[in-house]
């Protein structure tokens, strides 16, 4: 299969990407930095780098087309920001917004036309445990990958009739280089150590208190692409540790 995976080069993006192109699929890593995502791709087999700008539409319409079409999609591009609403800069705001859940839509959009030409696709939305929940001084990234949860019903929806499906992944804490940056805004936010900030606030909702790995998070993305899940569609899979249980 021919697996494209938006914020590609690096952190979870680069983790599914790797395990894909293990598993012998063809994998394209698509990222803003187009350059990265060339040198990610040179560490996988049969892959490829793409420049990449989620919320430009005639952008992601011409990587379709150049790529003559894939069969998985997997929305995975994010940034966060960490502050109070009242020192959140409405533009910060509205670029979490526009790359986390109008990224999403975009690139599915320009992808869609051949999946359905082929009757086959898969689209995997990496959400969040903040898709489901919410924490203080993330205003902008819960709202958006909230978002996502009703974007993916919605499509799920549309297209029943085609052997496409719509689902989102949705961890807890992962330790990437983005996880290392809110460990240390939170710290600064709650005048914590960053140890405590770990302890105290990612992994204390969690019965299991671990991070999530990326082998995890790969491992689910790549079932929803067999034919045993045909059938799961418009779903939210939760790898959160019991965190919701409570």
């Amino acid at each position: 299969m021919k697996v494209l995976v938006t914020g590609g080069a690096s952190g979870i993006g680069f983790g599914i990407g790797e395990h894909f192109s293990k598993a012998g699929h063809q994998v394209i890593l698509a990222d803003l930095d187009g350059a990265k995502a060339a040198e990610a791709a040179t560490k996988l087999d049969n892959a490829r780098g793409v420049a990449i700008n989620v919320t430009d539409s005639p952008g992601a319409e011409s990587l379709a087309k150049e790529l003559g079409g894939i069969d998985v999609l997997i929305n995975n591009a994010g940034i966060q920001h960490v502050a109070r609403l009242e020192e959140f800069p409405a533009e910060k705001w509205r670029q979490l917004i526009d790359i986390m859940l109008v990224g999403p839509m975009v690139m599915t959009k320009a992808f869609l036309p051949t999946m359905r030409e082929q009757n086959f696709g898969r689209i995997i939305n990496i959400g969040s445990i903040h898709s489901l929940v919410a924490s203080p001084y993330k205003s902008a990234y819960v709202s958006a990958k909230h978002g996502l949860l009703g974007f993916a019903k919605t499509l799920a929806l549309e297209l029943g009739e085609a052997d496409i499906t719509v689902n989102t992944i949705c961890p807890a804490y992962v330790k990437t280089p983005l996880v290392d940056k809110q460990i240390a805004d939170q710290a600064r936010e709650n005048n914590m150590t960053e140890e405590q900030v770990v302890k105290e606030i990612f992994l204390a909702p969690m019965a299991k208190k671990s991070f999530i790995s990326l082998e995890e998070i790969a491992g689910t993305a790549e079932f929803l692409t067999t034919a045993i899940a045909r059938n799961i569609t418009a779903q939210t899979l939760v790898l959160d540790g019991g965190w919701t249980a409570r």
